[in-house]
């Protein structure tokens, strides 16, 4: 207990920078947890508190549950969250990699910054904001590509009542926002592999394509198993503000826009179900980690060494 209490001294400094990080996990990540019980309550809300709306709820097991997989919808939200996320993982991991590579050919620092900022604020621009900007080129009436298309004599599309259009717009958004901070990510890996490699590939007459292939992509592998580990364990998390600022909650689109947090969101505002909210945030989360897990798993047998946990 001394050598603990010792330890814990001579660390203190690292301790104390850790403990509001630490703290703040507690208060918004675990403590939260025992909230899960929600989800297995006909939740009915008290002015007493929270506690005391727990009390009033009979407990119903399984039923919010059911409920949300007995909908006719289910399928569909299903469907369109694990589509999205596929894609979003699989384009945004080769876009991130390329504009790294990109990045690491450019020998002007000056300029590596430019690019890394435009591609970065993409990131932190709300999807309030990248709404507008979306309806201002899609607009029925005054949108930008509507008038291009009026221009070279075509027809003006009402792209807000048309769904065939809004997974190629939804997935090249998604993308666009998230590109420039995974590909800062791979950029500074880049940067961190040694330069003897590149020595070594050049003396044997390797062209740059040939660096890039045989030395480039397979330092960068335990990188990308392990953001593409953790991204797996967020399949069946969608992006609340793309689906449905960007998108206007247009009721037409639901066929390709709806995903899970949509529609519980939709259905929290419209029947005040507190329970079926919370069963879907708690499915959400049990699925993702298992989800975790296995991929996790699947990764171990094939190199231990790029494995999580």
């Amino acid at each position: 207990m001394k050598k603990k209490l010792k330890k814990c001294y001579k660390h203190r400094a690292l301790i104390f920078m850790a403990l509001p990080g630490f703290i703040w996990m507690i208060f918004f990540f675990y403590i939260p947890v025992l909230g899960n019980i929600v989800a297995f309550k006909d939740f009915r809300y008290s002015p007493d508190g929270f506690l005391a709306s727990l009390k009033n709820s009979p407990w119903i097991g399984f039923d919010n549950f059911k409920f949300l997989f007995s909908s006719s919808d289910a399928y569909l939200i299903t469907r369109n969250t694990l589509l999205y996320n596929i894609a979003f993982i699989l384009i945004g991991l080769v876009c991130a990699i390329l504009f790294a590579v990109i990045l690491s050919e450019i020998r002007s620092r000056k300029m590596i910054k430019i690019y890394q900022t435009s591609m970065l604020l993409p990131y932190f621009l709300s999807w309030v904001i990248i709404g507008y900007f979306v309806y201002a080129f899609l607009s029925p009436d005054k949108g930008l590509l509507n008038s291009m298309i009026t221009s070279f004599g075509g027809e003006a599309i009402n792209w807000y009542n048309e769904p065939k259009y809004w997974p190629f717009i939804l997935i090249v958004l998604g993308v666009w926002k998230s590109v420039g901070y995974s590909s800062i990510i791979y950029f500074a890996a880049i940067m961190g592999i040694n330069p003897t490699y590149y020595e070594a590939a050049m003396v044997d007459g390797a062209t740059k394509w040939q660096q890039i292939r045989h030395v480039t992509l397979p330092q960068l592998i335990p990188l990308i198993t392990i953001l593409s580990i953790l991204s797996v364990g967020n399949i069946f998390k969608a992006d609340f503000g793309l689906f449905y600022q960007v998108t206007r909650n247009s009721g037409v689109l639901y066929e390709v826009t709806s995903v899970l947090d949509t529609y519980v969101y939709n259905g929290l505002a419209n029947t005040g179900d507190i329970g079926m909210a919370a069963a879907a945030g708690l499915y959400q989360s049990v699925v993702g980690c298992v989800l975790l897990i296995a991929a996790n798993a699947v990764v171990r047998k094939l190199d231990d060494s790029s494995a999580l946990f």
